[in-house]
């Protein structure tokens, strides 16, 4: 899959299937996005692959105070993916709405749907919390697998 940013500056190819794809609700996202909520698709750094320019990264704050960064076109200043402090630079949180073809990545999961717009509909049966999650009940064996390389490599680095 290929995405980028409205202009076209900033392009990535992505390499495989997202280890998830929060749809998440809370108020942070509805007001940093002006929608009703935030859908990202968590890739490993390495296989968001970078066939365009490099993208402006902005620190910014965020609902838990600790900040993230949000990787932006520095033209047309469209964000394409962000990074958590929990998970660090390894996991991109890549905004769905930038790939070419985002109906790839429905979500897996909507979180912070306690705080969600009273007029968004769930479809029957979406796996849906009032705030966030257990990984280890909703990620699939193969995405805790490969989260927990990700953590390895970044524990090897330090």
């Amino acid at each position: 899959m290929e995405g980028g940013c409205t202009c076209k500056n900033i392009r990535y190819r992505l390499n495989g299937r997202p280890m998830i794809v929060h749809a998440c609700h809370c108020t942070w996202c509805q007001r940093e996005t002006g929608t009703v909520h935030a859908l990202n698709a968590l890739y490993e750094a390495e296989r968001v692959e970078h066939i365009g320019a490099e993208p402006e990264i902005i620190d910014t704050p965020s609902a838990s105070g600790k900040g993230q960064r949000i990787a932006r076109c520095p033209f047309c200043k469209v964000a394409v993916w962000s990074n958590y402090p929990g998970s660090g630079p390894a996991i991109r949180f890549v905004r769905v709405g930038t790939m070419d073809d985002p109906t790839q990545c429905p979500p897996d999961v909507h979180i912070f749907t306690s705080t969600k717009q009273p007029w968004v509909v769930l479809p029957p049966g979406a796996k849906a919390f009032a705030e966030f999650y257990n990984p280890a009940e909703v990620w699939s064996d193969e995405a805790k697998a490969r989260h927990r390389a990700t953590r390895e490599r970044m524990a090897a680095k330090k």
